[in-house]
């Protein structure tokens, strides 16, 4: 009986501090998005001026479906880095090139991806263009710090990583982006990712808050 009661009160403590984290966490998450989005306004002036003075007059946003939690897709918002028709440019490089094929094959990405604008550049390098998301992480389909949010192509190579991955909320950033083997392996980044979905807390999460200024200050900006 004593056994029981103590079970009992182990599960009412780990409850308790699950949720006392996930509530820090949308708070935080609320809080910082809402101050995001309005440094968002002049900062979407200027990335659009700069893309028409290029010739291109295209919308500076793009959005694209994502893979969220429990396997709920939504719309993620971003800056464009890429030409209007990335997804087709793509398709008939990997066709017609079949170095690029093994590349994207093996990494989801391309080192040199020539469909990436001279300004995306630019964005890319600085994480400017991952901005918008905040707009996603103050509708609640996504999280300042979380998982990658993946492609819906991409479910089928996540393979036995999926259903952990997809047990947390994407992020803006998250483990493997301050990892320092942002470079690694479609699987590595896999095997990261299910790893922070197993252990993440509020701990960690700070710990991933701060090593992300340095990775910006280093230039480790987003590949996708």
């Amino acid at each position: 009986m004593d056994n029981e009661i103590a079970m009992n009160d182990v599960s009412v403590f780990f409850s308790m501090k699950k949720f006392a984290y996930l509530f820090i966490k949308r708070l935080f998450d609320i809080v910082c998005s809402l101050i995001g989005i309005i440094f968002l306004i002049p900062l979407s002036i200027i990335i659009k001026v700069s893309y028409v003075l290029s010739g291109d007059f295209h919308s500076i946003f793009f959005t694209q479906n994502r893979i969220g939690k429990n396997g709920k897709e939504f719309k993620l918002f971003k800056f464009r880095t890429m030409v209007v028709n990335a997804d087709e440019v793509l398709f008939k490089l990997l066709k017609e090139n079949k170095d690029l094929a093994k590349e994207y094959k093996k990494n989801r990405k391309l080192k040199n991806d020539p469909r990436i604008t001279k300004i995306g550049k630019i964005l890319r390098r600085t994480s400017i263009d991952e901005l918008p998301q905040l707009i996603n992480v103050f509708i609640g389909n996504m999280t300042m710090i979380g998982n990658r949010p993946y492609l819906p192509r991409e479910k089928e190579d996540m393979a036995k990583y999926y259903n952990d991955i997809v047990k947390t909320r994407p992020g803006i950033t998250g483990y493997w982006q301050v990892s320092g083997k942002e470079n690694t392996t479609f699987n590595k980044r896999l095997e990261l990712e299910s790893f922070y979905s197993k252990n993440c807390g509020l701990k960690m999460d700070i710990k991933i808050f701060f090593k992300t200024f340095g990775a910006v200050i280093k230039g480790h900006g987003a590949d996708e």
